[in-house]
This record gives structure tokens, sequence and C-alpha cells, in this order.
């Protein structure tokens, strides 16, 4: 158990919620032979919501997946190609955006408005539309409950791992079923909005209620990471529910709401993280804690310049316990805050009360830093009761190296 209202299923994928089926195929998108074209299907329309990248330059399957969002507010599919973002193409890459949701519905038998099109990879290169024209009516006939790890294989890019969630949650006597898969590695600064997210769930919603969750969930997960400050033209969240767990539909004024929103939440939280540790030539996943900030909004704004502070990230990567930077951060995050009662600790240990330094073991700090694969720094701003949790990374030499020669 995952605490009184959810339970984690480690073997779940995005096709455990029922009504789902995934699958993922090399079609000759990347360079090397590795799965570059998904996709997620649901057996029937299901509910959908997205959360979309804020950069002003947005790629084009960024627009196709908005007017299939529009046309009734459901999906019965998700694609998805890796190795080439269709981004900064033109009119063509619109078409080819178009060319790929209209090809797939051909293939599955549904309208074209009930598929949503995502890429990522390299901005400014055509799509190679041969390829992922066979590759769509390949992957269509190769979906299956089974597909959800081939799927997450699919979508990756510069990213080590697979990002995986799924949980279950008792509403109205029946199992309710909550998956996720995301990637992102580089290119993360999301503000809604390279990351993407695919949120699965069999649960039934009253209208409108999935986007208002994704959206007011976001700001408290996909929103409070960064990598290295680069806001995507591609991020993408997008939540598919298909409402096939036969409870009643859900909102804020049924009775188990808050159980079902907070394994959503939960969800979103794990896969927001999993980025956030999987950052390009990271060592160590990064948690700051701000409390005692006017408002909540406040505090978000801190513990996202904290812990996108390159030189914050600097130091940890050094194991050097600098609270100078982590003070210097939050001053300039645009916020109003009182800079003579801050507290600061790094884990357990006090290096700022009060704003005054205080005395502090170093070699315990600097072992800290340099032992724990998960550094949290906690700060006390003893101005109100706004609070915050962001999550990012240490910023390394690899880092330098992957981005210097990332298209070839």
């Amino acid at each position: 158990m995952a605490g009184s209202h959810f339970t984690i299923r480690p073997e779940g994928t995005v096709t455990t919620p029922k009504g789902f089926r995934a699958g993922g195929i090399y079609c000759g998108v990347k360079k090397v032979q590795k799965p570059d074209l998904g996709a997620i299907v649901c057996d029937v329309p299901a509910d959908a919501a997205g959360v979309f990248t804020t950069n002003v330059v947005q790629a084009a399957p960024i627009g196709v997946t908005k007017e299939s969002l529009k046309a009734e507010g459901k999906l019965q599919a998700m694609i998805a190609n890796s190795g080439n973002a269709n981004a900064c193409t033109g009119e063509q890459g619109v078409r080819d955006a178009q060319a790929m949701r209209d090809t797939f519905a051909k293939a599955l038998g549904i309208p074209a408005h009930y598929v949503g099109v995502t890429s990522t990879g390299v901005i400014g290169v055509p799509l190679p539309m041969e390829k992922i024209t066979r590759g769509l009516e390949e992957l269509s006939g190769k979906l299956s409950t089974e597909g959800g790890e081939d799927f997450s294989q699919a979508i990756l890019t510069t990213d080590l791992v697979k990002k995986t969630i799924c949980v279950s949650v008792t509403i109205d006597g029946r199992e309710v079923t909550i998956a996720g898969a995301a990637k992102g590695s580089g290119m993360i600064h999301p503000n809604m909005a390279t990351m993407l997210g695919f949120i699965t769930t069999d649960a039934s919603l009253q209208p409108g209620g999935l986007q208002a969750l994704l959206s007011g969930v976001t700001d408290t997960t996909f929103n409070m990471i960064t990598v290295d400050g680069d806001t995507s033209t591609n991020d993408m969240v997008v939540a598919m529910a298909s409402g096939l767990a036969g409870n009643e539909p859900l909102g804020p004024n049924h009775p188990e709401w808050e159980s079902f929103y907070h394994a959503f939440s939960y969800v979103a939280e794990t896969l927001a993280k999993s980025i956030a540790r999987d950052g390009e030539g990271a060592t160590k996943l990064i948690e700051v804690n701000v409390i005692g900030a006017s408002t909540d909004y406040d505090a978000r704004a801190i513990a996202k310049t904290i812990v996108g502070s390159s030189l914050v990230k600097s130091a940890v990567y050094g194991a050097d316990a600098n609270w100078g930077r982590i003070i210097a951060a939050a001053g300039r995050a645009g916020v109003p805050m009182n800079p003579d009662t801050v507290d600061i600790r790094l884990g357990d240990i006090a290096v700022l009360q009060q704003s005054t330094p205080v005395a502090f073991d170093e070699d315990a700090a600097k072992a800290y830093l340099e032992d724990s694969s998960e550094v949290i720094i906690h700060v006390d701003l003893h101005n109100g009761t706004g609070k915050a949790t962001a999550w990012g990374c240490d910023l390394t030499y690899d880092y330098v190296k992957i981005n210097a020669s990332y298209r070839t």
C-alpha cells in the first residue's frame, strides 16, 4: 500500500486499465534500431484531456492533437514517434502530422478526430513519412494488452530508463486503475507545459472533470520539475478515461473523490520525478521543499527557482554544502520574501537559521550530498502558510557532452 487510498501495481502499464491496448515498433525514424513509433488505443472513445507547452514555438503535432480534442473532448488513440520532433517544419510538418492522424484512424476504422499525435526528437527536420506510414499500418496490427512496455520504450530519446507507474483504488466498491508512461530527460522546464506524458484510467468521470483534474494536478507535478531550464516545443500530457470500471461518474462532489484525486496525483508526481531523476547526465534527484511562503504560488516560484539554479545544481554534483547559492536563488524568484527569516536544511543538517549561518559538520554535509541518490533541500521562509515542492537534478559534465552532440 502507498497509503490508505491506493495500491501500487508494480507490474502495471498503460494497458492495465480496462479497455486499453498499446504497442511499439521500430520503423526507421531513429538512426539506431530501437523502437521509435508507438500507440495507445482504447476500445471505446475515451474522455480525454490535455495540457500543452506554453512555448510560443509549437510543434505541428500540438495543433493537430488540440484540434482532435476540441471536436468532442474524446480520443480513442494516441500515436507517438521519437527521433524527430516535427517542429519548425512549416506547412509540410502540419500536413505530415495530419497524415499520421488520418493514416492511423483509417487503419483502426475510427474517425480521424479520435486520434491524437505527438512527436519528440530533433527540431527542424522533416519526418520520413514513407517509413512512418508503413510503420503505422504495421503497428495497428500489433496492439495488445501486453504492449504497454513496448510503447514506453518507443517514446524515449536520450532517456536512460522507461518511466511508468500504475495504481489501483476502490471507488463505489469497484477497482479503478490509473496508469502512466512518460519520456523526458533533457529540454525539461515544463510550464504547461522534451517531455511527453500519457495517463490512462478506466474511471468514469463527470463531464469536464478529467480536464479540470489534469490541469490542476499538472501545476503541482509536471510543472514543478526542471532539468535544464528549457521548455520544449513539443511538451504534452494527455489523459484518457475509458469509463469501463463501472463506477459512478467521479467529480468533486463524489464521496470518494479525494481517494481518486490522490491516486491520480500520485501517478503524475511519480512520472514527473522520474523525468527529473533521469535528467541528462544526472547522478542525483534534487527535491526542494519550501514552506512558510506568503502563498502557494510564491512557494512554487521559489522552489522551482532553487532547483533550476545552475549554481545549486553544480554544488550538489560537487557535494559542496554551499547554502549561499540556495538563498540567493530564492531571492531572485520574483516573489516577495523576508530575507531575514530564512531557514535552510540539507536533509537533516541545518545550515542557516533566521538567515544567520549556523555551525555544522562540513564532512557530514559533504557525505550527505555525495552519498545520497536523492538530495532534499528544506527552506522555511517564516512568512506565511504557502508551501510547494519542486524536483530537478544535478548538473554534470555529461549533460554538456550529451547536448553538444545531440544531432550527431
